[in-house]
């Protein structure tokens, strides 16, 4: 299983470090995304980092904000977001699979809850 942490609100310009940790799983078989979804809006890719975090991915729109890492000995990954806009606004999901892939198509097999992030205005 999976479970994300680490949203919540924060104001425009700021910064925001998700957490995923794994239980029943070890994560270091696992590429890792994050993806998010906005009320209203399509279910969309932000982040991947392959299973040794040696290759990573992000959305082409959010490049320059974002930092996913990993921590195999941990069982977690992160994905730290910094300059914060109020289009951040969304729930952000930590998934796994044991297939490395990036994209709003990638569907890992491995799912968490969300955990949700606002940002003020």
């Amino acid at each position: 299983q999976l479970q994300a942490s680490g949203g919540g609100l924060v104001q425009a310009g700021g910064s925001l470090r998700l957490s995923c940790a794994a239980s029943g799983l070890s994560l270091m078989d696992y590429a890792v995304g994050w993806f998010r979804q906005a009320p209203g809006k399509d279910r969309e890719f932000v982040s991947s980092i392959n299973w040794s975090g040696s290759r990573t991915y992000y959305a082409d729109t959010l490049e320059g904000r974002l930092t996913i890492s990993r921590d195999n000995a941990k069982n977690m990954a992160f994905l730290e977001m910094n300059s914060l806009k109020t289009e951040d606004m969304a729930v952000y999901y930590c998934a796994a699979d044991q297939v490395s892939k990036y994209g709003s198509s990638w569907y890992p097999g491995s799912w968490g809850q969300g955990t949700l992030v606002t940002v003020s205005s």
